[in-house]
């Protein structure tokens, strides 16, 4: 009898047997539809046996095996790694690591030709865009595409027009356009030396991976902003694309993949790149995983999930901006993209770069102890580029109005007058955080979580940012009636609407979560920023994380005092890289900048060291905080979260997990405590932390308690492990 074994998408920690008579060895890996309780599931087969520990009378015969596509046992073996580690079910592992298409149990229509690439002809670059008439928009746009990129396919063609691929044939008639072969043949000759003047940090970092460009090593790629760390991606790039291996580059937001897809498709035009990312159609999603499956595309940029992509001829993985949160999966699989990244590359015995101008503690230590190979790029690769002085503006001596101080608004109006950019970065979106009844202090919570409401002043609206329940803005106070109801705080709509009252003339741009909900808002605000549309910018995050606005003199710093208070320990660490990012936007090219900052504290030892521009400094000081304590690196930590309708279910399902725990040598278990947001989405939430100065340790305990935690009955509980937690 042969069974095959089946990880199927269920929250339950084990492989499936079925029978399937037609079963060999050679199936493992591919697609298989079998029966589970009154439905049908797709599933992966892991194994092919003539074992089992089911009684026959209890298995079920598998339907269909679908030898249409079949997973890479490395891949199988990342996966099994991934479930072994983040102690997770091996079943929602694999499937979830999956496009959707093959997760759903239809036949997949699976593509059967390679994508068709399109160049200008000699012709069709002498038609300038605007030369043609204003009802042919698309070809408008397919020709400043090609002028700016080089090359089009089909599916890229797509997101600009749905008629685009039509049009593309249309012009290819007119002699407009040629085929080329673009399924990972070797890119343009670029010598890794000169398509570029290179500074001497940026040819020593590439030279010193070059050397050792055949294994596995973990390199943190350590640079300033705007030292150049994209042209050393480029160039080792080139070197692998050379030799025909496929390059993976992990970008820790979706907003970021336009731009670094942009300079990586103008330097390698002939080369195949596809973006993997979730703002995807299902459809685009299946088509780049099949071309990276068949090594077709060479290049693969995408966000975190793109580290489950087949890659058959991968030689080189890169993560850009190595510090950032993003790569944290927060929910479900609670794996970072990082770690993975570095044990795919051990795994395929390959180089890794960790590239980031304030690198995560965690790698920043590894590096000093020896673990990574540390490549440091301590000047701008622009000529004349400096690092922009920082000065602080004392809010206890300069009184706020609307958030900002005389001395932020002077600077302001001294750089309209130059006609400068300048960016006001408040990391705070919406009108204000709370709203609030001066008769009765009424404040105006979500029902659904213990978080405030944040007013939505344009959209007359109080929206919750953790769970995204919305309501009407009230009239009055719901609990005594009063219509006299206070904003209190601040958030970019705010900030923007005090800043277009003190400069009427100006032209202000809003750059937040709420301003890019629609497929191609991002890439228009960029546009809108460097063709120099816009004097003032006003953004969160999103405006701090790798962008280059090379017209960009000042940057403003609102509240960034908020995470001093913080009972997080990683909550400076955070604070300091993300100054750091935003004061780097300025300044990147001949022209000087500037950064002002307001602060209650402008001696605290934070401020003394962004000053300076000392990442080694202020890291080195949080290490010898984090040893003396004992927090990480110098200790590995996991964390039991569990959710329920009440807070005592929460907490007795961990004091029962608790007990359940077998004491260890190095293994400390902290009481169960509620989480620091209790209540989400509806749920009480609550934590128990574990930690042990030894990583093997911690897992050797870890396997053994999530065994047992499996048993506990309780199903009113929801919990999971999160194994090396960034939240708490």
């Amino acid at each position: 009898m042969v069974v095959i074994r089946v990880a199927l998408d269920v929250p339950i920690d084990t492989l499936f047997d079925y029978i399937a008579p037609d079963a060999v060895l050679q199936d493992v890996g591919f697609r298989v539809r079998v029966p589970f309780g009154k439905r049908f599931m797709i599933g992966i087969i892991m194994a092919v046996s003539h074992d089992t520990q089911i009684s026959s009378d209890k298995l079920k015969q598998a339907e269909t095996i679908l030898r249409d596509i079949a997973l890479p046992p490395v891949l199988i073996d990342l996966f099994e790694f991934c479930s072994r580690y983040y102690h997770y079910p091996i079943g929602m592992v694999v499937m979830n690591g999956l496009p959707s298409r093959m997760r759903n149990v239809r036949p997949l229509a699976r593509s059967s030709h390679k994508l068709s690439l399109f160049r200008l002809t000699d012709l069709g670059r002498t038609i300038a865009p605007s030369s043609l008439s204003a009802r042919y928009k698309v070809k408008q746009r397919l020709l400043t595409w090609l002028n700016e990129v080089g090359t089009i396919n089909q599916i890229e063609a797509r997101k600009i027009s749905p008629r685009a691929p039509k049009i593309l044939q249309e012009m290819q008639t007119q002699g407009w356009l040629k085929p080329v072969s673009g399924t990972g043949e070797p890119p343009l000759e670029i010598s890794p030396f000169c398509a570029v003047p290179l500074t001497t940090e940026q040819t020593i970092a590439i030279s010193a991976i070059q050397t050792e460009i055949n294994q596995f090593n973990t390199w943190l790629l350590h640079g300033i902003t705007g030292s150049g760390k994209t042209e050393v991606y480029l160039q080792v790039t080139s070197l692998l694309l050379a030799r025909g291996k496929q390059v993976l580059i992990l970008v820790p937001e979706i907003n970021l993949t336009p731009q670094l897809e942009a300079i990586f498709r103008s330097r390698f035009p002939s080369t195949c790149l596809i973006s993997l990312h979730s703002k995807l159609t299902p459809s685009e999603r299946m088509e780049g995983w099949l071309q990276s499956q068949r090594g077709e595309a060479s290049i693969v940029l995408g966000t975190r999930l793109a580290i489950f992509t087949p890659l058959p001829k991968l030689g080189l993985i890169i993560v850009d901006e190595e510090h950032d949160q993003s790569f944290k999966q927060q929910d479900g699989l609670r794996y970072s993209a990082r770690d993975v990244a570095i044990f795919r590359a051990k795994q395929a015995n390959i180089p890794i770069i960790l590239g980031s101008a304030t690198p995560s503690l965690e790698s920043y230590h590894n590096a000093i102890t020896g673990r990574f190979r540390l490549l440091r790029m301590s000047t701008r690769a622009v000529k004349n580029a400096v690092l922009p002085p920082i000065h602080y503006i004392d809010t206890r001596t300069h009184p706020l109005t609307e958030g900002l101080s005389e001395p932020l608004l002077t600077a302001l109006d001294n750089y309209l007058n130059l006609q400068r950019q300048s960016m006001v970065f408040i990391n705070r979106r919406g009108y204000a955080p709370v709203l609030l009844c001066k008769s009765c202090a009424w404040l105006a919570s979500c029902p659904r979580c213990a978080s405030r409401l944040v007013v939505h002043l344009k959209q007359k609206a109080l929206c919750c940012h953790y769970c995204g329940h919305n309501e009407a803005l009230p009239l009055a106070c719901p609990q005594c009636g009063d219509q006299d109801l206070m904003p209190f705080g601040h958030g970019t709509q705010r900030i923007e609407t005090a800043l277009e009252r003190f400069f009427p003339n100006a032209r202000i741009l809003r750059v937040d979560r709420d301003t890019i909900r629609r497929k191609g808002d991002w890439q228009t605000i960029l546009d809108t920023i460097h063709d120099r549309k816009v004097d003032i910018l006003v953004g969160t995050q999103l405006l701090a994380k790798g962008h280059n606005f090379p017209h960009l003199s000042l940057v403003g710093v609102l509240n960034a005092d908020a995470s001093l208070y913080s009972t997080d320990f990683r909550a400076e660490e955070r604070l300091f890289a993300q100054l750091m990012q935003v004061a780097g936007r300025t300044g990147r090219t001949e022209i000087a900048g500037e950064v002002l900052i307001q602060t209650e504290f402008p001696d605290h030892p934070l401020y003394g060291a962004l000053r300076q521009h000392d990442y080694d400094a202020y890291a080195r000081l949080l290490l010898k905080e984090r040893e003396i304590t004992l927090f990480p690196p110098f200790s590995y930590q996991a964390l039991l979260n569990a959710e329920a309708p009440e807070m005592t279910m929460a907490l007795a399902f961990l004091n029962d997990a608790n007990a359940l725990a077998k004491p260890m040598n190095s293994i400390e278990i902290f009481d169960p405590v509620p989480a620091q947001m209790t209540r989400l989405k509806g749920l009480e939430r609550a934590h128990l932390l574990v930690q042990s100065p030894s990583r093997k340790r911690l897992q050797f305990f870890l396997s053994e308690w999530y065994t047992k935690l499996r048993q506990i009955p309780n199903r009113k509980v929801r919990w999971a492990l999160d194994v090396d937690p960034l939240e708490f």
